[in-house]
């Protein structure tokens, strides 16, 4: 038996024993979680500030893309499908909302339907009527830009790790922080309990569809949320989650005092922004200073919560390649706006047909770099190097990713 060493086979590394060694940026290790969400993030706001629907789709495409090639075998990472399928949806109800709703306005009639009367105080609002292609296809370009910001945020859930996302949110956040990355790994364990389940009936010669199948699913699946539920609670509690440290009485006075004063402003500096008509002091020096404040409460109060870090993240070249490819891909969108704006948002009335320019090209090439950027995962295919004369399975088994270094309160995990 050979020894293994960083995922690589210490025969395929032995000089003259196999392919060369692999470069050590391109080894398989899991990306910091909070790198993929500034990438998915920087999608997100390229899809908000445009309603093309050839670069909508492109981002789609990347997104995909990027998930196909960089994801893991985690229960997470199942879950992208239902995000498309989320997004397919929200197009369909937008397309419908425009046909029902009246969609008349426009010189492409498309079919006409009988309308609905409705009473005076309902004047402006119709059901029904004459479709036109104009309206109908303006509810198509706002359901795309939608559904594209929610499949960019589903690829960031399906791409990071929440658990070691937990290890990256300061101590006075750690319990609103557990509470959000239990909340995101739901839909997930769903996911992972259905096909589960489905595959167990499958395996015992259940055929049944519709109605008795639903109920055949539905109680297995809400079974297994209720032992997980369990497990993780027993977890939980068992590695010191909750647990705080004694702070006298005067030190949590203050330290409420100071978030929430910094909160409040916070507040009245972001109002003293907005409104021009206001006091100068109003405005920057009050968000900052309200900004200052807060933090201050914020480390304060995270005296209060022990816990230890086993392997922390830490941010390397693959990091901020990935998270810098998000940001250019946003930054090229804004600037494409600011040159040629009207093919950011292409009109409807007239019916043109959408161009995509230069720049926009540029900004899908860069939010798909992580593709080829990120390094690959370990357990996927792309990790398993050749070895002469040795199956793949022996050389690399697939391992279920998720990283035992989660943050643990007070103790070890």
């Amino acid at each position: 038996m050979t020894e293994r060493r960083d995922g690589v086979d210490a025969a395929a590394a032995a000089p003259g024993r196999g392919p060369r060694r692999w470069s050590a940026a391109r080894l398989p290790r899991g990306l910091h979680p909070g790198a993929w969400w500034l990438w998915a993030l920087g999608l997100a706001t390229a899809a908000s500030h445009t309603t093309n629907p050839l670069l909508l789709a492109l981002l789609v495409a990347v997104a995909a893309l990027t998930v196909l090639r960089r994801r893991t075998d985690a229960p997470w990472a199942l879950a992208f499908r239902m995000y498309l399928v989320l997004g397919a949806v929200i197009i369909t109800m937008r397309v419908v909302f425009r046909i029902v709703f009246g969609g008349g306005q426009g010189e492409h009639l498309l079919v006409s339907l009988p309308e609905i009367p409705l009473p005076e105080w309902a004047a402006g609002i119709r059901l029904f009527g004459p479709v036109a292609v104009e309206q109908v296809l303006g509810g198509f370009y706002d359901g795309l830009r939608l559904a594209t910001m929610l499949v960019c945020l589903g690829a960031a859930n399906a791409l990071a790790n929440p658990k070691r996302l937990l290890k990256a949110v300061p101590g006075a956040l750690y319990a609103v922080g557990t509470a959000v990355v239990v909340a995101l790994s739901v839909a997930p364990q769903l996911v992972e309990s259905v096909l589960r389940v489905r595959r167990a009936r499958r395996l015992r010669g259940a055929t049944g569809r519709g109605m008795r199948a639903l109920r055949g699913i539905a109680l297995p699946v809400l079974a297994d949320a209720l032992d997980r539920s369990l497990a993780l609670a027993a977890a939980m509690d068992s590695r010191g989650y909750g647990r705080t440290a004694a702070v006298p009485a005067g030190q949590r006075a203050a330290t409420g005092a100071l978030v929430l004063g910094g909160l409040v402003g916070v507040c009245a500096g972001t109002y003293g922004l907005l409104d021009s008509t206001g006091s100068g002091y109003l405005g920057l020096p009050m968000l900052l200073t309200g900004l200052v404040v807060a933090v201050a409460g914020m480390l304060l109060a995270g005296r209060r919560v022990r816990r230890s870090r086993y392997r922390p993240d830490r941010w390397r070249s693959a990091e901020l390649l990935v998270a810098g490819c998000g940001i250019a891909a946003a930054a090229l969108t804004m600037l494409a706006g600011s040159v040629t704006p009207e093919l950011l948002y292409p009109p409807v009335s007239p019916l043109t047909w959408p161009e995509v320019t230069p720049l926009m090209l540029l900004a899908v090439a860069a939010a798909a770099g992580p593709a080829w950027l990120a390094p690959p995962p370990p357990g996927s295919p792309s990790t398993r190097p050749p070895t002469a004369g040795t199956p793949v399975s022996a050389v690399a088994a697939p391992t279920r990713t998720g990283d035992p270094a989660t943050s643990v309160p007070g103790g070890h995990p």
